[in-house]
């Protein structure tokens, strides 16, 4: 088997195919695994781009037990804080999006009593979700369950029914409007940090209560550390890896997917082939646009440049600062005026996410020193027309062709990435005395980075956006057929342009898209957790600024770390 891409979904794909007995290859262009799973040095500072929170880290659902079998979590500390994120006003008022249902009640109703209906509904929700999350199907896609295991998957459901129904039927932009107080009307727009005009109020309730469950923290190490976790369990099951390879076609005679051809002329032959590659790249360049049927012909040449069907792209900033602010919050969704947008290259909402990403992280960077990562939803349009050359380019180094290589976009793009870096330094100046001073480094990112290294389309991680057209069509597309394109045999899709999230999305790809190649083969799947290394432990910390810990101290178990064993 051959698998193109070393994002989580192929490195996933691997694993579980070699659980299964295949011989398996994956091609990965970059030089590290990951894909958008990653971080990078800058001086002493490692920059962590992805996990703010991950879905699954904790035990009592299915996803827990998909990361354990990929090794994702084993011998590391996984990190809980008792706040999701804050969300402060342009007033100076903030709301704080407590973990603990109760707490956050008591918290909201301190805001605004007048809400009391909107409130308690809302945080009764949660704690609906947070016994619904036990029985949330990860393991096995519902296209593969027999009719009886589809009833009782409904089944499992039924206490739960009235909430789900009523979460996914109304938006959350919607739902907003029912809160009186104006800072509370806005703010819930923004408490999975940017604003999801096409989110229903269901996401909402699944990311607080996985975080109210202490499913929904960051591991030890961050990003790219679990990437190459995973990546340590493939190679240990014996995949093979090759990086700085780029596929530039999908090999195929007879209407069959024979192999792939690299950018270097090389080729390799395959039984099958596997893309957790970008899905605009693989149909339509890969496979030089054959085997579409009306509804991928669709969704690929026009839905896909249609507004909001993609996932936004970031512009994302850095900074390394020779001295710790105690008082940054992990998470602050800033809800910014006019003026503090002007400088934004791209902006979409005028709001901006700020984490102070050494209390994530404390080991990627130096002691007695600070890691800030501001983050905005940003168009790819922009950026596009300030900047000159290509947007990748592959060049040979030291004998060997690399794909990620910098790019010079010209002036005006690296004008527009130092205003924004200036614009940030100057706006979070004002609120932490002292800190546009303790600045050493600095790195800015936009959605033209994001397809310089992993060829995402237009920047969109990751992919498309749920709950709108393109993501619903190719979910019903691929439960009623599978992760296949029409008249290819021996060719499977994996990833999250197959299945539609983020990285738990990704991690379940590689499980479902093995099931699906088990059965077409005739063989029983399999899958084991790893057990090679000890379990996990758990951490909870306080994200409250320490003028505010006081209060905290009897909530805190006295020993706070606490092994979990891996499910049998």
């Amino acid at each position: 088997m051959i698998i193109i891409g070393g994002g989580l979904g192929g490195l996933s794909t691997g694993c579980y195919a070699r659980m299964n007995g295949y011989r398996t290859r994956i091609f990965e262009m970059h030089e590290i695994p990951g894909g958008s799973c990653t971080g990078w040095d800058r001086s002493d500072f490692t920059f962590d781009w992805c996990i703010s929170w991950l879905l699954g880290n904790g035990p009592g659902n299915e996803m827990y037990q998909i990361w354990l079998e990929l090794g994702a979590l084993q011998g590391k500390e996984m990190r809980h804080f008792d706040v999701f994120n804050v969300v402060r006003g342009r007033d100076g008022r903030e709301v704080r999006f407590y973990s603990d249902p109760d707490r956050l009640e008591s918290h909201l109703l301190g805001i605004s009593p007048v809400d009391a209906v909107p409130i308690r509904e809302f945080c009764d929700g949660i704690r609906t979700f947070q016994k619904a999350l036990a029985v949330y199907p990860f393991l096995k896609p519902v296209g593969l369950m027999r009719r009886a295991e589809r009833w009782r998957m409904l089944a499992s459901f039924l206490p739960y029914l009235g909430t789900i129904r009523r979460s996914i039927g109304v938006l959350m932009t919607d739902y907003a409007l029912r809160f009186r107080d104006p800072l509370l009307r806005e703010a819930f727009n923004f408490i999975l940090y940017e604003k999801h005009p096409a989110f229903p109020v269901l996401p909402f309730y699944f990311q607080l209560a996985s975080h109210a469950n202490r499913a929904a923290g960051v591991p030890e190490g961050g990003s790219l550390a679990l990437a190459r976790s995973i990546e340590q369990r493939y190679l240990g099951l014996g995949g093979e890896v090759t990086y700085n390879a780029r596929v530039e076609e999908i090999l195929v005679e007879e209407d069959r997917a024979v192999g792939v051809r690299l950018s270097d002329g090389r080729e390799f032959r395959a039984d099958i082939v596997v893309s957790a590659a970008d899905g605009h790249t693989t149909v339509m360049k890969l496979l030089k646009g054959r085997y579409l049927n009306d509804t991928y012909r669709r969704l690929y040449t026009s839905l896909i440049d249609e507004p909001g069907q993609l996932s936004p792209g970031y512009v994302s900033l850095f900074l390394g600062l020779r001295r710790p602010f105690p008082t940054g919050d992990p998470c602050t969704t800033y809800l910014l005026s006019e003026r503090e947008t002007a400088d934004l290259t791209g902006i979409r909402c005028p709001s901006m996410n700020v984490q102070f990403r050494t209390r994530h992280y404390p080991e990627l960077a130096p002691r007695d020193s600070t890691v800030v990562f501001a983050t905005y939803f940003s168009d790819i349009a922009p950026w596009r027309a300030l900047h000159r050359g290509p947007e990748q380019s592959s060049r040979v180094r030291r004998g060997e062709e690399l794909h990620t290589l910098p790019v010079k976009h010209g002036r005006e793009y690296t004008e527009a990435k130092r205003r924004v870096r200036n614009g940030i330094v100057a706006f979070l100046d004002e609120r932490f005395p002292g800190f546009a001073g303790a600045v050493a480094v600095a790195d800015v990112s936009t959605p033209l980075t994001q397809v310089r290294y992993t060829g995402v389309y237009d920047g969109a991680f990751p992919g498309w956006n749920p709950f709108v057209e393109g993501a619903e069509t190719m979910e019903k597309e691929i439960k009623r057929h599978g992760p296949v394109l029409p008249g290819l045999s021996d060719f499977y899709l994996s990833g999250v342009w197959a299945t539609i999230g983020g990285l738990i999305r990704a991690a379940a790809a590689g499980r479902h898209v093995m099931q699906f190649v088990c059965r077409d083969d005739g063989l029983e799947f399999t899958a084991s957790v790893d057990l090679g290394s000890p379990p996990p432990t758990h951490l909870l910390l306080p994200a409250d600024p320490p003028a505010q810990q006081a209060e905290l101290v009897e909530e805190i178990p006295s020993t706070s770390t606490v092994s979990t064993g891996a499910p049998a």
